[in-house]
């Protein structure tokens, strides 16, 4: 079984300079470590031994994970021998994602890059040994602070051979992250520098002159300041979140996948709004593929809004209206739903579809359709894009406010939902060329778009009450609470509809249209 740990730390290395001072933790390269007593809290530097690792990464071979600052490794030696899977988070902080000691790479590792690695598989990229020197560093009452090693390394590449030494200082648990700013300027004035590689393993494939991985065949690129520059640009920017999203969504980490359901939307919707840029019979079935996808993704994501919504509501009611095991009742209810919806989610992305369909992006982004438009400059281009979805949107809210209270007339609103949606991410793609204008325009859409979205999820909130209603009065128990939730749904969706006139008349400014044109 896999378990996670976040490593803050920053590498070091000696300057030319020899930097000698006394008082060191251990020899460095060139020079040797400064005490660090009396930095930042540290009263201590207590040494901890040698200790020797031996290390292998893995990489596809046209080395995709080191591309995007991930590591893969098998290493022996230390305490924490076995599988490591390191993902960046921030720089200096990454998550470390540790599987037991095996021959071949563990699933539950191979899993989390599958959206990176795809068909091409992993073989090992190098090899590196290192003498770690350790010690750590106590407070006055003799907590953790951190760790503090020096590493000689030995990078092995086929017949090339790197070697260096580098010092690392890796924060405990909870530790201010301000003792590492301290332990820089120590460094700094004991003549080490802060590494310019962002890894062992970016050193070593550096050092060990590793060639560039290989690269597509060139395809011309739109100019600057073009409409088909500014899209593709977009594209790529959504695209490369939904492949960093993929192991986030694995390992179920909060609004993984509401982020990931996003990207998707915005691409979908992008290749909408811009279909006069780049031809809709090439973009028109990874639409469709996207749309499955958001579907299927929804099913978690949705799950979590409304369980979010319902222990909200009964956290409103006061004690005399909460009659039978309420809450105790929500929560079967969910861990039934919850079990199901996260099988669904890692599923999906599991499946030769969903590989097929980031492979289908990565074509399109590679040899991109595009029409004659995309030569066009952006500010000529866009603003009639970004006004057709607004368009769109007029006419959908127009439809639903023609149309009497009721189950059709909810439908028509949640198609408006969607419109609004649609017109405020078309505007946000476009405030990079547009400017204010566009910025603006995606404010108001938002604000219809969070008066639909209240009114949506006041009628599948409904849906659900009314199930659980059944499901209560089936096992005997009282179905008085859900029934009063439900009616205040009712008053929340009565509501939002007669706000929206006033929010669309507001949203609706000629002006805002104007402006963008």
């Amino acid at each position: 079984m896999a378990e996670t740990q976040r490593e803050i730390e920053r590498k070091f290395e000696f300057t030319h300079g020899d930097g000698t001072e006394g008082g060191g933790a251990g020899p460095g390269r060139g020079g040797r470590l400064p005490d660090l007593t009396g930095t930042a809290g540290i009263t201590e530097v207590r040494a901890e031994g040698t200790v020797r690792l031996d290390a292998v990464y893995y990489d596809t071979p046209d080395r995709r994970l080191a591309a995007a600052g991930l590591t893969l490794r098998r290493r022996t030696g230390g305490h924490d021998a076995g599988w490591h899977l390191k993902l960046p988070v921030a720089p200096g902080v990454r998550d470390e994602i540790r599987a037991p000691l095996a021959d071949t790479p563990p699933r539950a590792l191979t899993a989390l890059v599958r959206s990176r690695v795809r068909g091409s598989g992993l073989e090992p990229q190098v090899r590196l040994g290192s003498e770690r020197v350790v010690s750590h560093l106590l407070d006055a009452r003799g907590d953790f602070l951190a760790e503090l090693s020096t590493d000689t390394v030995r990078a092995e590449r086929g017949t090339a051979v790197a070697t260096w030494t580098e010092v690392e200082v890796e924060l405990g648990d909870g530790v201010d992250p301000a003792l590492l700013d301290a332990v820089e300027k120590r460094f700094r004035k004991a003549g080490l520098r802060v590494s310019d590689a962002p890894s062992k393993l970016a050193r070593a494939l550096a050092e060990t002159g590793a060639a560039p991985a290989p690269a597509a065949a060139a395809v011309e690129e739109p100019p600057e300041g073009t409409a088909g520059a500014h899209l593709l640009a977009y594209l790529r920017e959504q695209r490369d979140a939904l492949i960093a999203l993929d192991p986030a969504v694995r390992l179920d980490l909060p609004d993984s996948v509401h982020q990931m359901r996003v990207a998707t939307r915005r691409l979908r919707s992008a290749l909408a709004t811009h279909r006069r840029i780049i031809d809709r019979a090439t973009t028109d079935p990874l639409r469709e593929e996207l749309r499955h996808l958001a579907a299927e993704l929804g099913a978690d994501r949705d799950r979590e809004v409304l369980l979010e919504r319902l222990r909200t509501r009964l956290g409103e009611l006061p004690r005399t209206l909460l009659h039978g095991p309420v809450r105790s009742r929500l929560r079967t209810w969910n861990a039934a739903r919850r079990s199901a919806t996260r099988r669904r989610a890692v599923a999906v992305l599991d499946s030769p579809r969903h590989l097929a369909l980031l492979d289908a992006l990565d074509a399109l982004l590679a040899d991109p359709p595009l029409r004659a438009p995309a030569s066009r400059p952006a500010g000529r281009v866009l603003p009639k894009a970004v006004l057709r979805d607004w368009d769109r949107l007029a006419h959908r809210v127009g439809a639903a406010l023609d149309l009497e209270p009721g189950e059709e007339r909810d439908l028509a609103l949640h198609e408006a939902r969607k419109a609004a949606k649609r017109a405020r991410y078309a505007a946000e793609a476009a405030a990079p060329a547009l400017g204010k204008p566009a910025r603006r325009l995606a404010r108001a859409a938002k604000n219809v778009q969070t008066l639909l979205g209240e009114h949506r999820d006041g009628v599948v909130t409904r849906e659900a009450l009314h199930r659980l209603a059944l499901q209560a009065a089936g096992a005997g128990e009282s179905s008085f609470t859900w029934g009063v939730l439900y009616g205040r749904e009712e008053e929340v969706t009565a509501r939002c509809e007669r706000e929206l006139p006033a929010v669309w008349a507001e949203a609706d400014d000629p002006a805002l249209r104007a402006a963008l044109t």
